[in-house]
């Protein structure tokens, strides 16, 4: 797995266990599958003990030749749900940018509480609608995307009903250098921070903002990140996306959340932040 994270390689670790469980229950050592199969020995060992990740066909070949083939399909479910822990843009992206969208709308309508950390753009939830096409129009030059972007678009902006409706709580933290950041082009921005000081004035947005000469000694920024209740975590990586569902894993980035959140500006400090940023697009 490409995946860094712990939760990907415990769930092919999971899968490895089952494989060497149905393996023994047919009586059969490792050379002996190897056999059966045409493979080496060594890569029975190297599946059964997550070194290497297998396929579904060799998930199909090893049940048939252990008399297991109806346990196939859940096996290789449990493969592809391991492989989903880490998504490669490429692989989310390959029909364009609204499937992708689409694809977490559940998630969001299910969470209560919202952790948002980012270090480098303004999350969803507080984005304007001309920040959004700008953001997604740099993805579709960069990464050679289908183009569905007034689709993707639109998706985004009805996303953020979650923002106005039911009980969500949103609390975001965000390092000063996303306000300084020129998304879009002056005008753009100019909007996107006028509206970021009215979503502080929401009910269920806590929003904090750590200074430019906040001290980093004991927590310097780190990946973009979000919380979803204690379901799980996304992170945003260079490569891909990569979810993080194990409790030890998220209770250090909930750590992480709560030692950012207590270097950000919260109130009227924040909002001197933002407005300083709007003046210096505006000079």
């Amino acid at each position: 797995m490409p995946s860094p994270s712990s939760s990907a390689q415990q769930a092919l670790e999971a899968l490895g266990v089952r494989l060497r469980e149905i393996r023994i229950d047919a009586g059969l050592t490792g050379r002996d599958l190897g056999r059966l199969t045409g493979w080496h020995s060594s890569k029975v060992s190297k599946i059964e003990y997550a070194k290497q990740t297998p396929t579904p066909d060799d998930i199909r070949a090893w049940c048939r030749h252990c008399g297991t083939l109806d346990q196939a399909v859940d096996l290789i479910a449990s493969l592809r749900a391991a492989e989903g822990m880490f998504v490669e843009w490429r692989r989310m992206e390959s029909t364009g940018l609204r499937l992708a969208q689409e694809s977490v709308v559940p998630l969001w309508e299910r969470t209560k509480r919202f952790r948002i950390y980012n270090p480098r753009l303004i999350p969803g939830p507080v984005q304007t609608r001309e920040y959004i096409r700008a953001l997604m129009l740099g993805l579709m030059d960069r990464r050679g995307i289908p183009d569905d972007l007034d689709a993707a678009v639109q998706v985004r902006m009805d996303k953020q009903r979650v923002v106005r409706e039911g009980d969500h709580r949103f609390a975001i933290v965000l390092e000063e250098a996303v306000l300084r950041f020129p998304i879009g082009g002056p005008a753009t921005m100019v909007g996107q921070l006028g509206h970021l000081l009215a979503c502080t004035a929401l009910p269920s947005v806590s929003l904090g903002i750590i200074p430019l000469g906040a001290d980093r000694s004991t927590m310097w920024p780190v990946e973009g990140f979000w919380m979803f209740d204690e379901e799980q975590v996304s992170a945003e990586l260079t490569s891909g996306h990569l979810t993080v569902t194990q409790p030890r894993e998220i209770a250090v980035y909930a750590d992480a959340f709560t030692r950012l959140a207590k270097l950000a500006v919260y109130g009227s400090a924040a909002r001197t932040l933002i407005t300083s940023a709007v003046n210096a697009l505006d000079d």
